[in-house]
């Protein structure tokens, strides 16, 4: 059922990982104790203390780590070493992560390259990440060279990284949004092997690691013996949630068998409650900030944790009330298309979750039809891409895209304004929604902005995260089966949906940070089984580079019980066909010429009730309440 490597590390478990375990306690214990003394700023203490960290994942990495790497000849004593420096990197991954992203990126990102669109470039992936991918599932000594160069090359971004902190400045309000975050990371992408692909064994002792990470960090702001009642019980309180979600990680260190829901619903979630608590008891006010996690969401399941307003483009386009109902009556009104008198619910259907239930929609143009499936709108004001090529960042321009295609809806924002602007109700609608479009006693003219704006405020109000799933999670035990408690397990575990489908949103914009959307390569078939691949090729039409061809958005797979058929071209009928497909490997698993394929081409190997269970999870996904 699982990659030989995991069996191999399991084999040996005992010895590593009580190594292992060992290493991340001393750590934890040598922090907490190298903590500065109290007349300096709890902030203060906090830099410092970060300071030290990184000075001795350095230390490691050059007289340890780089040492054996040029030997070459030790690669159990190699793969331990780079397992030590993966542990200490979780001592700052919280800070590097929050205030150096791009240098975080080059010590622990994907080990896969990064596209950048705007000049249509891609650059070499690097870090610990690309390490393991030279040391696991096994080392070859031919690739010494190449593994000494990468060695290097996570020294020197760990000199910047400290050359970098010795003038950074901290805020007590960020402090505390690192430490909230860091749980929200080790939820939403830890505990899922996304950062250990290749050596899952390692997942839940880094996982402790990181957890034990924060304990130090918090012990900086502990309070004097004076301190209220309420200020010192919350503390106490952060700091016991803390050590038990560090200790639940310690004691269950198996992959397989790691229960990922209790973990956050009975752990992680109380964590960050407490941690949230203890700052308000501080007298440290979340600062304000619009992003799309809140800066004062205490899980990353809060019913109100994310602010679709912000992936508008500018403040200018936030929701109003009259720009929703605006918006709202627009999205069913056959005004914005050409001659064809589609209206957007013609294609996205409420009663459908806003999809048409269709492999692909007949065009306007008789007897063709689009280029793909229609995809739900529900929730795609939490996404950071929109389109499956992602070649619109906002829902303003993907709006204009669609009303001005002419096999959709073979219409214009322009002349669409000139006939709304016949049309007195819909004027003094667009007078209530934009009153400042007002010159002297004349209003001015309907213009396409103000169209846009109005269906994007609309769609950013068709957020629905309130599914049994999340019921569940937020402590309505009964809300889920245990088969779909399984699922989710799967999903987050052996099934590694998660490492794509990123929790909560279950799509892929990237936590907990929900600014960057990811695409994939699948090698999705023209249909089941068909032995032949789409032709379809997705960003590479818009973006030229090679890694690019049949790369598609991952969309959610929120209400996929109402969204069939699946995959960009509608392939797949049935959820059942999608498990399939992924079980064995996407198209490169199945035998299909698919080089750039991201998807691992390994089969999975889930059982039968497996697969049964995270369908049985997936259902339990569907929230389209008060949808219209």
């Amino acid at each position: 059922m699982f990659h030989p490597i995991f069996l191999a590390l399991r084999s040996c478990a005992p010895l590593l990982l009580a190594a292992l375990l060992a290493l991340a306690g001393a750590c934890s214990r040598t922090g907490a104790s190298s903590v500065p003394p109290a007349a300096a700023s709890p902030a203060r203490r906090v830099q410092q203390h970060v300071a030290r960290e990184l000075a001795r994942l350095h230390h490691h990495v050059q007289h340890q780590l780089l040492p054996l790497a040029r030997r070459g000849t030790a690669p159990d004593s190699l793969r331990r070493s780079f397992r030590v420096a993966r542990l200490l990197y979780k001592r700052v991954e919280p800070f590097t992560e929050y205030y150096m992203p791009g240098t975080a990126r080059l010590l622990n990102g994907p080990p896969i390259g990064e596209v950048e669109v705007a000049e249509n470039k891609d650059f070499e992936p690097g870090g610990l990440q690309v390490l393991e991918t030279l040391l696991y599932p096994r080392y070859d000594s031919t690739s010494r060279a190449e593994l000494v160069r990468e060695v290097k090359a996570v020294q020197r971004e760990i000199s910047n990284a400290r050359t970098r902190w010795q003038v950074q400045e901290l805020s007590d309000a960020h402090v505390f949004d690192v430490l909230r975050l860091q749980v929200f990371r080790v939820v939403a992408l830890g505990i899922t092997g996304f950062d250990t692909p290749l050596s899952p064994a390692a997942t839940f002792p880094e996982t402790a690691a990181a957890l034990a990470a924060l304990q130090p960090v918090l012990a900086c702001y502990e309070p004097a013996r004076g301190a209220a009642d309420s200020v010192r019980a919350a503390y106490a309180t952060a700091g016991r949630q803390l050590r038990r979600a560090e200790q639940y990680a310690h004691r269950h260190p198996d992959f397989a068998d790691f229960d990922r829901l209790a973990f956050i619903r009975d752990y992680a979630n109380p964590l960050g409650q407490a941690l949230l608590a203890c700052q308000v008891q501080l007298g440290i006010r979340p600062f304000e900030e619009v992003r799309a996690l809140r800066p004062d969401a205490a899980t990353l399941f809060d019913s109100a944790a994310f602010n679709p307003d912000f992936y508008a483009p500018t403040t200018q386009h936030y929701r109003t009330e009259a720009r929703v109902a605006l918006g709202r009556q627009l999205f069913h009104d056959p005004v914005l298309s050409g001659s064809g008198g589609r209206s957007c619910a013609s294609c996205h259907q409420p009663d459908k979750a806003f999809t048409d239930g269709l492999t692909k929609n007949i065009t306007l143009t008789p007897g063709g039809l689009v280029q793909r499936n229609t995809p739900t709108i529900l929730n795609a004001a939490l996404q950071a891409g929109q389109f499956y090529d992602l070649r619109s960042a906002t829902l303003e321009n993907q709006a204009a895209d669609v009303v001005g295609n002419p096999n959709e809806m073979h219409g214009s924002l322009e002349a669409a304004a000139r006939r709304l602007q016949l049309r007195p109700a819909y004027v003094r609608q667009f007078r209530q929604a934009f009153p400042g479009s007002e010159v002297g006693a004349e209003p001015t003219a309907i213009t396409p902005v103000q169209i846009q704006t109005a269906l994007a405020a609309y769609e950013r109000t068709l957020v629905r995260l309130n599914s049994r799933f999340d019921q569940h999670i937020r402590g309505q035990r009964e809300a889920l089966s245990r088969e779909e408690i399984r699922g989710f397990n799967v999903f987050m575990g052996a099934g590694k949906c998660g490492t794509c489908h990123f929790a909560p949103l279950f799509n892929g914009t990237v936590p907990p940070g929900f600014t960057e959307a990811e695409s994939e390569v699948l090698g999705i078939e023209a249909a089941p089984k068909a032995r032949r691949l789409d032709a379809d090729q997705g960003r590479y039409a818009q973006v030229q580079l090679p890694q690019l061809r049949r790369s598609f958005k991952i969309p959610t797979v929120r209400n996929v019980a109402l969204t069939a058929p699946y995959m960009h071209n509608g392939a797949y009928r049935t959820l059942e066909q999608v498990i399939e497909f992924y079980n064995e490997g996407g198209g490169q698993g199945r035998g299909l010429p698919v080089p750039n394929q991201t998807l691992p081409p390994d089969k999975l190997h889930l059982s039968a009730a497996d697969q049964r269970a995270l369908k049985a999870f997936l259902l339990a996904l569907t929230d389209t309440a008060a949808v219209r």
